[in-house]
């Protein structure tokens, strides 16, 4: 390691050109996707038990176990996030960042919250439709800390990922991103949330998010990895950032065997997937999946975000028209809701983001005269 301050600060390797895209990444954006709408389908109860007319369980009599696991499909979103994160922010401004992050995830959000919320006022959609006052705060993407309701119920990921987005802006895209000052950061952010957990203090809990920032630091680790295999410090983040998640998912989503209880999740099961997700993406940074890099897998990226966000709540209004409206089957029912929600997505994603996120992007990238 370069011990003058002054050189300490240099890039050591230069950034990998942008054009280089990852699309393996892509396809394994969609496939956590899938996960999540498993989970959410077929792996709980809830209001998709008014849906499907009884709880999941009895609709997947074999599988739900199964689908129970897909919420970690979010654990896998995170990673990916801090791959992904710490590779468009290196070399940008601080406005730079800002923009490209406003401009990827607003258009898309803002059209999903109008449609949910129109959807569910219409007389014949069953589901409660929030009060208009919290339907305009939803798209702040604020509405979580303010307590207000939320029309997308996959948004509090998001405000997970917003926190992260500023803790990385502030701590490394402001000063400039260098190796050393990204180790550290991941460094600081492990120990401090590790001290946040154990000070059990509400504040330093919700800015240094404990149980999700292992996720975030190991994809950023993984990004390092992706840059210089041979980065042993890399190494040694992800490393800890994977026994430190898999702690958390355990903690958080395992529970005792109950026949009271809807579903599941063994520890092992959890470790598991923790693992594989990791495990996943660091096969994409070592470039092991170079063979995949097919143009398709860049569509299903493109798809993957906008149905995160339409899918749990639109999928319930398709699934009950689908089961209980027309009498298909769980299975034909489950396939054809995602099916329906793909092509919802590839709508949002032709005739929102498509035109709104380069329009947006370039409005806030543009200096005031």
């Amino acid at each position: 390691m370069i011990d003058a301050p002054a050189a300490a600060e240099i890039p050591v390797h230069p950034a990998p050109l942008r054009q280089n895209r990852l699309r393996a990444l892509d396809g394994l954006r969609l496939v956590a996707a899938l996960m999540v709408a498993a989970y959410h389908y077929g792996g709980r109860d809830g209001e998709v038990t008014d849906a499907w007319g009884s709880s999941p369980s009895l609709q997947f009599p074999t599988l739900h176990g199964w689908f129970a696991y897909g919420c970690l499909g979010v654990q896998v979103f995170f990673v990916i996030s801090g791959f992904v994160i710490c590779m468009s922010g290196w070399g940008r401004t601080l406005t730079s960042f800002f923009a490209s992050r406003a401009a990827r995830l607003l258009p898309a959000y803002w059209a999903a919250v109008v449609l949910v919320t129109v959807v569910f006022a219409l007389p014949v959609v069953a589901y409660r439709a929030v009060s208009p006052s919290d339907a305009l705060v939803n798209l702040t993407m604020l509405q979580q800390p303010l307590g207000a309701d939320r029309v997308l119920g996959v948004c509090w990921t998001l405000w997970a990922e917003i926190r992260f987005y500023a803790l990385f802006a502030l701590c490394v895209v402001l000063p400039g991103a260098t190796r050393r000052r990204i180790i550290l950061f991941c460094a600081a952010w492990t120990l401090t949330a590790a001290l946040a957990q154990a000070a059990r203090e509400p504040l330093l809990d919700l800015v240094l998010m404990p149980e999700y920032a292992p996720f975030f630091v190991g994809g950023v680790g993984l990004y390092l990895v992706h840059r210089d295999r041979r980065d042993a410090y890399a190494w040694g983040v992800v490393a800890v950032s994977w026994l430190l998640g898999q702690h958390y998912a355990v903690a958080r989503l395992w529970h005792a065997p109950d026949v009271d209880a809807f579903s599941y999740r063994g520890s092992l099961g959890i470790i598991l997937i923790v693992t594989c997700g990791f495990a996943a993406v660091a096969v994409i940074a070592l470039g092991w999946l170079r063979w995949a890099d097919r143009r398709w897998l860049t569509v299903a990226g493109a798809l993957t975000y906008p149905f995160y966000l339409v899918h749990e709540h639109l999928g319930w209004v398709v699934i009950e028209a689908l089961h209980q409206g027309l009498g298909l089957p769980s299975a034909a029912t489950a396939l054809l809701t995602v099916a329906a929600m793909l092509l919802l997505a590839r709508l949002f994603n032709r005739y929102v983001e498509e035109w709104a996120t380069p329009l947006l992007r370039r409005a806030l990238s543009s200096r005031p005269r």
